[in-house]
């Protein structure tokens, strides 16, 4: 069997080119997104080639990844119970279609992934593989029986590793995995399990990568401004910037800072809670001044019609359904209602925080001569108002005169 197999250089997956190449008897082509790792993707091939793969594949994805998965989730706002922004979320399904490229270029009978299987992320890529190439076959190992024998536990792997002197980065005095891509990073597992763990102390610092402590951050504030067309920002301090330029610029500005760290508990989509601890820094700002522009230029009901849209679209993103007709059809509202969000945001960034201090806009809908409270003459007439709420107020009355309701 020639098998493709998503390889990031960890832990689960330099066990799996092993356990496939030499006691499966089975051909490995490994592939690796580049959707931002940065320094994670040095000495890949090298590292694949040792460990039994026939052949490797790196893509440079980096600016497809901004461009057609992050950008068009931000102009919705996704953000999934209401504090995770889906960082590895939204990198699944372009590293799922790329893989079914590489099986098609070198003629794959199957792919794999090294999802846990417990995990959300085996849904991602399954699905994906399901709506784009329902032909081949997947493997999942960690719901391979014989597999989990071998390898009940992160510790077993890492002896595999030391056994078979595969490099891997994890070890048992730093018994966590993390995920990055431009996004962000993501901490799960192992010392995290417990959602009593601290791992702000200083003597855990060293896990964050993308931020610096908010307690150790500059004492002085930093102001920088963000320029937006339809929905997508083009420009940071007037500088025109690609989206992947735009994501890793506010990466580095925001971990400067000490943006951007989430600690949650989040409810999988296989039906467990799990403890994770995330950095997105970029992302935390672009989101917050995406909003901010759309509080200038968005229609009130619009708005409120694409809100009550974000919980469901970013669910959809975070169980793996990108390629669902229903996120398309999301999306395509989504789209629509950012034909009006252009203009600049001005924000200053101090110890973590985020503060909107400007925004301007040629196609804002705020009009000072209407919101003014100073009695300049506009389209609205306090007098009109007594009417309106005299209207709004007729069913209230009658609850109480027909029905005595008490508060």
């Amino acid at each position: 069997m020639k098998i493709i197999l998503a390889y990031s250089g960890g832990l689960d997956t330099s066990v799996l080119v092993h356990w496939y190449a030499n006691e499966q008897n089975a051909e490995v082509i490994t592939y690796c997104a580049d959707v931002g790792q940065e320094e994670e993707l040095n000495g890949l091939e090298e590292k694949a080639l040792s460990t039994g793969a026939s052949a490797h594949r790196t893509l440079n994805l980096v600016d497809e990844f901004a461009r057609d998965y992050i950008y068009p989730m931000v102009r919705g706002n996704a953000v999934y119970e209401s504090q995770y922004l889906l960082g590895t979320s939204i990198a699944r399904p372009l590293i799922a279609k790329t893989h079914i490229d590489i099986a098609r270029e070198f003629g794959a009978d199957a792919v794999a992934h090294g999802a846990t299987g417990k995990g959300n992320d085996q849904c991602r890529f399954e699905l994906t593989f399901s709506a784009l190439a329902p032909d081949l076959t997947i493997l999942a190992p960690w719901r391979d029986s014989s597999f989990r024998a071998r390898f009940p536990g992160r510790k077993e792997m890492i002896e595999y590793c030391h056994i078979h002197k595969i490099d891997v980065e994890a070890s048992a005095s730093k018994p966590y995995s993390m995920d990055r891509n431009l996004w962000h990073i993501s901490y799960e597992a192992g010392i995290l399990e417990d959602p009593w763990f601290d791992p702000t102390t200083a003597n855990n610092r060293e896990m964050y990568k993308l931020s610096v402590d908010p307690e150790l951050a500059p004492n002085e504030a930093e102001y920088i401004e963000l320029s937006f067309e339809e929905g997508n920002c083009t420009a940071i301090n007037g500088s025109e910037l690609s989206p992947s330029e735009v994501v890793s610029t506010l990466n580095k500005i925001g971990g400067k800072h000490g943006v951007g760290r989430i600690d949650l508990v989040e409810n999988r989509f296989v039906g467990m809670k799990s403890r994770g601890v995330y950095e997105t820094p970029g992302g935390t700002i672009l989101l917050h001044a995406h909003r901010q522009m759309e509080t200038l230029t968005m229609d009130r009901d619009l708005m409120h019609l694409r809100d009550s849209l974000i919980p469901r679209y970013a669910e959809l993103i975070y169980y793996g359904f990108w390629f669902a007709p229903e996120r398309e059809a999301l999306q395509a509202l989504i789209d629509q209602s950012q034909k009006g969000v252009s203009g600049t945001i001005r924000l200053k960034l101090y110890k973590g925080n985020i503060i909107t201090v400007g925004r301007k806009s040629d196609l804002s809908l705020y009009d000072e001569g209407i919101a003014s409270m100073e009695g300049d003459q506009s389209d609205y007439q306090p007098e009109d108002a007594g009417g309106f709420i005299r209207l709004n107020a007729l069913r209230l009355k009658e609850r109480k005169r027909k029905q005595g309701y008490e508060a």
